[in-house]
């Protein structure tokens, strides 16, 4: 469990409040991911319980269904059960892949004209959220509460036209280079990713191309942001 002072400190913050929208913020200082997503959910879930808070919307990932083998979503999963443990009313937005996080390839792309590719396919198509359709969904789950998971999907795009989209908004082509499995960490960590959270974005990466996350919720959702609404934002 997270320390009773922590978790009183936000459940005196949450005191009175009929719902509670939530999500695991990342910690890149961190040396175990897993661990500290576990100590933060335990404070999280000790302090609803507390404050006695009816309603709680929680941003989750697809795959959160999955015990483990899914890198950070891992650490969803596990806030998902102690919440569920509450007794509070708990509904789960387990939002695909975040179009922002094309933002990441900014970097390379314009000082090396290249689109890093962690995926086996630079063809397949893949769901993509944007932050705004999930702020949207979170704030219409808290005035309608209902106890329920729901898969958050996006547009579907693939590599090859997310490159080309970013490539047409920073006005130059951009070359995709595929990096392979056993590269994936390497690569994030060349990148400047600290080790502990190369290694489990590398063991999601592998999770979604491999497959094994899929929806599994109640509903599906559909947002409607496009990717080169997102990218223009990005670019500016």
């Amino acid at each position: 469990m997270g320390s009773l002072e922590d978790s009183s400190f936000l459940a005196q913050a949450l005191k009175g409040a009929t719902g509670f929208f939530t999500l695991l913020p990342p910690n890149f200082g961190v040396a175990n991911v897993y661990e500290y997503q576990k100590r933060t959910a335990d404070v999280i879930a000790e302090a609803v319980k507390l404050a006695k808070v009816p309603h709680v919307v929680i941003l989750s990932s697809s795959g959160a269904e999955l015990e483990n083998g899914t890198g950070p979503i891992r650490g969803l999963h596990y806030l998902e059960k102690v919440l569920g443990e509450t007794g509070a009313k708990v509904t789960a937005i387990r939002a695909g892949y975040f179009q922002e996080n094309v933002g990441n390839m900014l970097a390379p792309a314009r000082a090396q004209g290249i689109f890093p590719n962690f995926m086996p396919s630079q063809d397949y198509p893949m769901p993509m959220i944007a932050t705004k359709d999930i702020g949207q969904l979170a704030a219409d789950c808290l005035l309608t509460p209902k106890a329920e998971t729901v898969d958050l999907l996006g547009p579907a795009y693939s590599i090859r036209q997310i490159a080309e989209k970013l490539g047409t908004a920073l006005g130059k082509p951009l070359q995709i280079v595929d990096i392979p499995p056993e590269q994936h960490v390497g690569a994030m960590l060349q990148a400047g990713m600290p080790a502990p959270w190369a290694e489990s974005f590398a063991e999601m990466y592998s999770a979604f191309s491999t497959g094994k996350i899929t929806p599994q919720g109640d509903r599906i959702a559909q947002g409607t942001t496009t990717l080169d609404e997102v990218i223009k934002t990005l670019v500016s």
